[in-house]
């Protein structure tokens, strides 16, 4: 999968904005982005049955391009997950 060809964050709209190279564009909400992190804490979290719930206000504060995704900072401290572009795309879907 090949990276975006631009990453924007809107504070304002609270969401992700992707531009993918075929041409389609996507938002992902930053509550979405939390609430489905790939972390192994938060991945443990789902897989024991339990729900991750961003909290009300919650912004994107950071964004590391790495060479097969991206890690994600957030207002509430949380850094540990990096989305692989294939994720994030899904995640633009669902």
């Amino acid at each position: 999968m090949k990276a975006p060809v631009e990453i924007r964050n809107d504070t304002a709209a609270r969401a992700l904005t992707l531009h993918w190279p075929a041409g389609h564009t996507q938002r992902v909400a930053h509550g979405r982005l939390r609430e489905a992190c790939p972390c192994a804490f938060c991945r443990r979290i789902r897989h024991d049955g339990g729900v991750l719930i961003a909290a009300p206000g919650l912004t994107l504060t950071g964004i590391e391009p790495m060479a097969y995704g991206v890690q994600l900072a957030f207002s509430d401290g949380h850094a540990r997950g990096i989305y692989p572009w294939s994720y994030l795309e899904k995640l633009g879907h669902d």
